[in-house]
């Protein structure tokens, strides 16, 4: 199989896995779009290995193992792990974002819950805000305080995902909304009761915080880059927007944005891009993030 069949293989998997996510990459520059795709099938296939194992603390360490050959150009006989040993290859991935990644799926497998906010965050940083480091590196950019602002996007992407997803979480039996804001519900009967609205809203209050802190780090990026970075702040925006319209009822039904609202979104975002202004930037970083900076 070529790099290409390989990548084909992972953009398939990005065209199923997410609508939100694919609309934002179909406007990334060419040079990045087998990058990406690579980058969002692994998430995908890992993501998957470890919720369906019956041991996650053996799958973590499989995949830690799986990932050590790919870092080490010996990949497995797998379309995504040849694509991703390439791709790391290439543009000079670091392996530490992908392991903060597969230490936050093996949380999600533990049933791991989150008493405090900042517990949540930690889930956050693993989950997501990794991802967004991971992709600056591949955009070519390796300045901290532009990964700390993604850091901040990608913390404020999964806040909006948990706000989004309550009701569909607890069918699964889990709840992200942090215990000390809302204790310990009964999650087969979980309806939005006004602690859970409101505990969501508090939720989306804090994405708001970090979706403002992250955009200041786009005009930061390549240009060819931007466009595709603040679209897909202001989709995952405009959900948080949708539970917030509903009085932070995520329970009763799962919001999301059309298609035709992506487009409208995406043309928004092209001229905010065209009058953002490049701002010096802060050093400071989320704690619960901070060490995907180290090494």
């Amino acid at each position: 199989m070529s790099f290409s069949d390989d990548v084909a293989h992972c953009r398939a998997l990005l065209r199923r896995g997410s609508q939100s996510f694919d609309a934002a990459a179909r406007v990334l520059p060419s040079r990045l779009t087998a990058p990406v795709a690579v980058l969002y099938a692994f998430c995908r296939v890992s993501d998957d290995a470890i919720d369906e194992a019956s041991d996650p603390g053996a799958a973590l360490e499989a995949l830690r193992q799986r990932l050590e050959r790919i870092a080490s150009n010996r990949p497995d006989a797998d379309p995504v792990d040849r694509a991703l040993a390439a791709v790391m290859r290439v543009h000079g991935l670091p392996r530490g974002p992908l392991e903060a990644l597969l230490e936050g799926y093996a949380w999600d497998a533990e049933g791991r819950a989150y008493a405090t906010f900042s517990e949540l965050l930690g889930y956050c940083a693993r989950v997501a805000s990794s991802v967004g480091v991971a992709m600056t590196h591949l955009m070519g950019v390796h300045e901290p305080r532009v990964l700390a602002r993604a850091i901040d996007l990608g913390a404020a992407m999964q806040l909006t995902n948990v706000a989004r997803d309550v009701g569909e979480d607890a069918r699964r039996g889990r709840l992200y909304l942090p215990a000390a804001w809302v204790g310990a519900p009964d999650l087969a009967t979980l309806a939005p009761s006004p602690a859970i609205r409101r505990a969501t809203l508090r939720l989306l209050d804090e994405a708001e915080t970090l979706y403002e802190r992250a955009l200041l780090g786009v005009p930061h990026l390549p240009a060819d880059c931007r466009l595709a970075i603040r679209g897909a702040a202001d989709i995952y925006r405009a959900i948080g927007a949708h539970v917030r319209a509903a009085g932070g009822d995520g329970v009763s039904r799962r919001h999301r944005t059309s298609g035709l609202e992506k487009t409208a979104l995406l043309a928004a975002a092209a001229w905010n891009e065209r009058r953002a202004d490049r701002r010096p930037l802060r050093d400071d970083v989320l704690p619960e993030a901070a060490f995907l900076l180290e090494g």
